[in-house]
């Protein structure tokens, strides 16, 4: 049920549905149907952005493959000496993931996201090559 909500064409389509899912489970849920009312706005506000960068913004792959990478090599070490040792080796791949993701990969396409800011002829560095 709570599935059909997020596969609205529009914003308003996706309220909707939200609603009609919120009001079929006052009855046996009232407290995740009030819950529900409450984050309505919050849940929903990805839904103002284009349709291709919708998935991305609702998804949390990348933060998890993030840390499963910090897992795997903070276990390859086993045992710190300090907490600043672990610091530096989680800082380090910290800014190794973001040289990657600011030059060599694209997760969002930002000229898409143009169509959402009010300065029209702004440039990210991230788009100049």
């Amino acid at each position: 049920m709570i599935n059909t909500i997020f596969v609205q064409e529009t914003a308003e389509a996706a309220a909707g549905q939200w609603r009609i899912a919120a009001d079929q489970l006052r009855a046996k849920f009232p407290k995740l149907a009030a819950m529900m009312d409450d984050a309505e706005s919050e849940v929903l506000t990805f839904m103002s952005f284009p349709r291709a960068h919708r998935t991305q913004i609702h998804s949390t792959n990348p933060l998890e493959r993030l840390n499963a990478e910090v897992k795997r090599r903070t276990n390859v070490v086993g045992i710190f000496p300090n907490d600043r040792a672990i610091v530096r080796l989680v800082g380090a791949m910290m800014l190794e993931q973001n040289d990657e993701w600011s030059l060599q990969r694209r997760y969002m396409q930002l000229e898409g996201l143009q169509s959402l800011s009010d300065n029209q002829s702004a440039r990210l560095s991230a788009v100049i090559n």
